[in-house]
């Protein structure tokens, strides 16, 4: 099969980043409604998300098989279909142990998928040495805003989730369809037989770059998921937002980060990678941490449009410094922050549970932060001028 033309290529592969973001954006934003449904607590709610947070981490495995076997096109594909059913799936479950199920189940295939849409990123890159990923990651950010508009859209209309998730699953088909024909046909790249026997030795002792990267995507995927996941709630039952505004949370954070991904490229060319990341995520703290002290709905989504903006490269960022390290950084750095997306908002629920929803929020300002001194160590890739393809 021949290879496409870089935009082609580009925008193919972000339509399965639009698709994942707007995949998980549609189930989160309705987590109000499941959790009426289902008569939940916040304890129970960080349950559900720690079943997710579960199921991306159990197939990780799984990942490295599929993706020597696969190679990233074919599982990108499948694992995306597996995200529609997943949809359709948790619109109908009737208890919340069959939620529990379902959830874990949706953890699996966005493990799969975030892995092997960032190996397409990547290969991107390689392939026509040109910049793409911060680009890529805002169409991550535009899913999650699309997905928000629409729940608040429909919220407006009816409260049925069914209807909302049919509606969401016949939009997720139509990008899969235009994701489908420009798609790379990467697989990993072979080694010499010679080097099998260290490359095996080497796959279960990562370096200590690697884990300080997976560290802050760890953390940085907590803070991004936690705003994704708990904003509604927050807005809702804290700051006592209306049914209507309540999404907006959401939408604001998405609209930031589509914002600063879109000129990304531009700062780490200008500033570099590891200065982006370090005032980025501790603009992200502070302005979270003003925004829970100050309270009210503007000062609120002012502190969430500063989370949107701070953390927004460094997700980009660190996939780069993990490529350039070779696959199997690459998979493990896209493990801890697969983990962190899904996992970390767990921590939130149970600290919701235990204490309050407020310090459950703070601990998501305390996750930029820690982003913010990880990114001290780890060493950046120096800046050379690059194309970006606008």
């Amino acid at each position: 099969m021949p290879e496409p033309s870089f935009p082609r290529a580009k925008w193919s592969i972000a339509a399965l980043f639009c698709f994942l973001g707007f995949q998980y954006g549609t189930w989160v934003s309705r987590l109000p409604a499941l959790k009426t449904r289902l008569d939940l607590g916040a304890g129970e709610v960080g349950l559900l998300l720690m079943a997710c947070g579960a199921g991306a981490a159990a197939s990780f495995p799984l990942v490295a098989v599929l993706m020597r076997r696969l190679g990233s096109r074919l599982l990108s594909l499948a694992s995306a279909a597996a995200l529609i059913v997943v949809l359709a799936a948790l619109s109908a479950v009737p208890n919340y142990p069959l939620a529990l199920l379902v959830v874990c189940a949706d953890g699996v295939a966005v493990g799969c998928l975030n892995v092997a849409m960032n190996a397409q990123g990547a290969a991107l890159e390689k392939a026509y040495d040109r910049t793409a990923m911060s680009q890529l990651h805002a169409t991550f950010s535009a899913g999650l805003l699309a997905a928000a508009l629409l729940a608040s859209g429909v919220t407006t209309l009816t409260g049925s989730v069914p209807a909302h998730f049919a509606v969401a699953g016949a939009l997720l088909l139509l990008l899969l369809g235009c994701a489908r024909p420009g798609l790379l046909t990467h697989r990993e790249p072979g080694a010499r037989a010679a080097d099998e026997p260290k490359r095996r030795a080497r796959r279960g002792l990562p370096s200590g770059t690697t884990l300080l990267m997976g560290c802050a995507m760890a953390f940085g995927t907590v803070t991004e998921g936690a705003m994704n996941d708990w904003s509604t709630l927050y807005l809702k039952d804290v700051v006592k937002a209306s049914a209507s505004v309540a999404p907006l949370g959401i939408a604001v954070v998405s609209v930031m980060m589509l914002l600063a991904r879109v000129c990304a490229d531009r700062w780490r060319t200008r500033w570099g990678d590891g200065r982006v990341v370090r005032t980025g995520s501790a603009v992200a703290a502070a302005g979270l941490a003003l925004a829970l002290l100050a309270g009210g709905v503007v000062p609120t989504l002012l502190g969430f449009a500063c989370v949107g903006l701070g953390a927004a490269a460094v997700t980009p960022c660190v996939y780069v410094a993990a490529a350039e390290r070779g696959s199997d950084a690459l998979a493990l750095v896209a493990a801890m922050g697969t983990t962190g997306l899904l996992g970390g908002p767990a921590l939130i629920g149970f600290v919701a549970g235990a204490a309050s929803l407020t310090l459950g929020m703070a601990t998501v300002a305390a996750s930029a932060l820690i982003v913010t001194l990880t990114a001290f160590r780890i060493p950046w890739r120096a800046r050379v001028a690059a194309l970006v393809e606008s």
